[in-house]
């Protein structure tokens, strides 16, 4: 891939995707994958103004290695000096960037206590989460791993794999310099504003529930809050910073009152967690919980996600993406949430967004949880969209409105 290119989608990372701010720190998770890549970003947040640039590598393949032989108290513990670093994220306040690379199925087999370990290390950190949320910038963006790159295209040598995986993510993410135009910064300005266009009109409906419906036997139902609020493409912290939190993005997303799904619903495309594939599954809801689902393969860890915490239970997002969005017609099934979720209607089992509450900065925790704002440890997106999903919208005066109709906008 030129490297003008990447230059180029790196600055959009920084400047776009975290807007790092002049005198800013900036906290870098990558694979091994791209550390030339990682390199640029470095150097375009340096060049936007950070005052201190971090990059933590992480390697998938220790990971397994780790979950072998250490017993599960010891993969659950916190220590004290990380708790002191997050400690200092929440004092400083870092642009947090994430760039995704790894293998779908790179944890695959990996054993159970893994998982539980997981679990309570997250009930750990959370508080320190909680604490910067909607206080700074983040963007979860990606570059291409030879493993992911081949699972993709097995028929491809590594080198040709990554090259066309890189071309993927480029053409997905508007900056490929030529597919939306050729600079990916003001391909991002104008695909913002329609978005956020998308969102206005469906907040003026003041809608009450969503209705779906698809061939492949979908059939549910979710009331929103009177407060609920739609999303989509960048977002502003508190202190009015905007910043593109996904790069790509193509939903427009709110949170739903956790106490109402009902139905049943279908997974459209493989959902992969933690390394691990789940196939072919589907949920039943019923007074807003989950109480029975299924997958050909991957039921155990569909069922470890779903039964997390009581709140896991629970939605937490519903996001409209038309099947003509970018991602999709480029007729990649990429095995990562970051793109599939931008290829189709999708819902997410636990934590809600409380910036989707309107007046929220003003509400403690308590009353966004009355006013039906779900709670969770976890947060995992799994698409539902298909060609012929249609999806009713009701608002607060009874009115039916067409918002989906065979899988794209109806308005």
């Amino acid at each position: 891939m030129k490297k003008t290119i990447l230059r180029q989608y790196a600055r959009l990372i920084a400047t776009m995707g975290g807007n790092v701010q002049k005198g800013q720190d900036v906290m870098i998770n990558a694979s091994l994958d791209q550390p030339e890549f990682v390199q640029m970003l470095v150097e375009e947040c340096y060049r936007a103004g950070a005052r201190k640039v971090r990059v933590d590598w992480g390697y998938p393949a220790l990971t397994k290695v780790h979950a072998r032989w250490q017993k599960e108290k010891v993969l659950a513990e916190v220590t004290e000096w990380e708790k002191a670093r997050m400690q200092e994220m929440v004092d400083r306040l870092p642009v947090r960037i994430f760039l995704a690379s790894d293998d779908p199925d790179g944890l695959k087999g990996i054993n159970r206590k893994f998982f539980g370990a997981m679990q309570k290390r997250a009930a750990i950190m959370k508080p320190y989460r909680d604490a910067i949320d909607n206080k700074h910038q983040w963007c979860i963006a990606a570059v291409p791993g030879e493993a992911w790159a081949k699972k993709l295209y097995p028929q491809l040598s590594r080198h040709q794999a990554v090259e066309q995986l890189w071309k993927d993510i480029l053409l997905t993410s508007r900056a490929d310099g030529v597919t939306f135009g050729a600079d990916p910064v003001e391909n991002w300005v104008k695909h913002n504003e329609d978005l956020k266009e998308r969102c206005k009109y469906l907040n003026a409906l003041d809608l009450r529930k969503l209705c779906y419906r698809s061939a492949n036997g979908t059939d549910f139902t979710v009331e929103l809050m009177p407060e609920s609020r739609f999303h989509g493409g960048s977002d502003f912290t508190l202190s009015g910073v905007e910043f593109n939190p996904n790069i790509p993005s193509e939903e427009a997303f709110t949170s739903p009152d956790r106490r109402t799904a009902e139905g049943i619903v279908y997974s459209t495309k493989p959902l992969s967690y933690q390394g691990q594939l789940i196939e072919n599954f589907w949920v039943r809801f019923h007074e807003g919980r989950a109480v029975e689902w299924g997958a050909e393969k991957g039921k155990e860890v569909l069922e470890y996600i779903i039964t997390m915490d009581e709140g896991s239970h629970y939605l937490g997002e519903v996001a409209l993406v038309p099947k003509e969005s970018p991602i999709n017609t480029s007729g990649v099934l990429f095995y990562n949430t970051l793109f599939d979720e931008n290829a189709a209607c999708h819902l997410a089992l636990g934590a809600g967004f409380n910036e989707c509450v309107e007046g929220f900065e003003n509400l403690t925790e308590e009353a966004l949880a009355e006013k039906g704002l779900n709670d969770s440890l976890t947060h995992v997106d799994f698409m539902i969209g298909s060609d012929d999903l249609s999806i009713d919208g009701i608002t607060a005066s009874g009115e039916t409105v067409a918002i989906f109709k065979d899988g794209t906008w109806a308005f």
